[in-house]
């Protein structure tokens, strides 16, 4: 697979990269990328894109689709609504036919209206609140297990550890509240206790009154649902702060530069993960591909955003066209395709059909598979 890398210079990203100020080549099949590729989430966005890249890139060196090439448009989202709907408003008058990606849930949510007026096919590859679901117009496909799987393996973690009383933390966004709301739900179903429920501004530096709640609650868990970029931060003044009990994380902050931001005091902090590439025995390519052709390690949502468009295009070669009403039928009759990440089967809410969640937890700084 490594000589077909080359092929991302020539036809998968030919004037219409990150940048996308040039046309694609008249006879290219146009698939957009919907990923933040600027503001706080940029650096999972440029992973997801170059996992995009890679995909393209093999198929592409294979024939291409449909006997066409694919060219690759960017839709930055930058993690924020507004900016999310004028970047999806741009590929479609670009004449897009499908999109991938989609990984803060808040910029995601107002983009399915926009592809869904256009009937166009969208793999969504990360953003997984269940929000999502009552606002899916019927063309909008998760192939990441959703909050509701991920509150299910958080309370069931903290049970095995024995934790009774559980403090819970998110940034009253829509992947962060929905998750956080659905852990409290379940939690306390399950007859423990949340004994303080905090809400914090994306981008706060200061989080003491939060650690002070924290430890006069007597929680004996904390969850953080929002992002790495202010959890390293949350984590590390916990810690100072003299807080000495378990601490998870959800998808969200599953990045390895959560290390990097919170130190030492991210040793020992568990997050409920989404397949990432170390973990997936079919990815040793696909890691050398990304390291050879990126000089580095593929991110944790690189794997899901490679199975989306390598999904994309099979159910269009599937098909026999682009024409999204009949590229969204293949989708909703996908059967439990093997991919890089796993099997792929949706439920009648196009909704992955099982839970893909992991436990991993922070060693010598970085993440190691826990097996609990």
């Amino acid at each position: 697979m490594k000589t077909t890398i080359t092929a991302i210079a020539t036809t998968v990203a030919l004037g219409v990269g990150l940048g996308g100020a040039a046309q694609a080549q008249d006879d290219a099949i146009v698939i957009g990328v919907q990923v933040p590729t600027t503001g706080s989430e940029a650096t999972y966005g440029q992973d997801m894109y170059n996992a995009a890249e890679l995909a393209a890139a093999e198929i592409n060196a294979d024939g291409g689709l449909l006997g066409r090439q694919i060219e690759l448009i960017n839709g930055d989202s930058a993690c924020d609504p507004q900016q999310s709907v004028n970047a999806a408003g741009n590929l479609v008058s670009r004449d897009v036919v499908g999109i991938v990606g989609g990984y803060c849930s808040g910029a995601t949510m107002p983009t399915l209206k926009t592809y869904g007026d256009e009937g166009l096919p969208f793999v969504i590859t990360a953003s997984n609140s269940t929000q999502l679901i009552p606002a899916n117009p019927g063309n909008a496909f998760m192939i990441n297990s959703t909050g509701a799987d991920q509150s299910k393996k958080a309370a069931e973690f903290f049970e095995s550890q024995g934790i009774e009383r559980l403090a819970v933390i998110d940034q009253g966004d829509s992947y962060s509240q929905d998750l956080a709301d659905l852990t409290v739900e379940r939690w306390e179903s399950m007859g423990h206790e949340v004994v303080t429920r905090e809400t914090v501004n994306k981008g706060e530096q200061d989080f003491s009154a939060v650690v002070s709640n924290v430890r006069s609650s007597g929680a004996e868990a904390v969850f953080w649902t929002a992002y790495y970029a202010d959890g390293g931060l949350m984590i590390r003044q916990l810690r100072q702060g003299g807080f000495r009990g378990t601490i998870a994380v959800g998808d969200g902050s599953n990045s390895p530069q959560l290390f990097e931001i919170a130190g030492g005091a991210a040793e020992g902090v568990f997050a409920f993960s989404n397949p990432t590439a170390e973990f997936l025995p079919a990815a040793a390519d696909f890691i050398d591909d990304y390291q050879a052709e990126y000089g580095q390690s593929p991110g944790p949502y690189a794997p899901l955003n490679y199975d989306g468009l390598k999904l994309l295009a099979w159910a269009m070669e599937t098909a026999g066209t682009t024409d999204s009403a009949a590229v969204v039928d293949v989708l909703e009759s996908t059967d439990g395709q093997s991919w890089l990440t796993g099997p792929i089967r949706f439920t009648d809410e196009n909704t992955l059909a099982r839970s893909n969640f992991i436990i991993l937890e922070g060693e010598d700084g970085a993440w190691t598979f826990f097996d609990n």
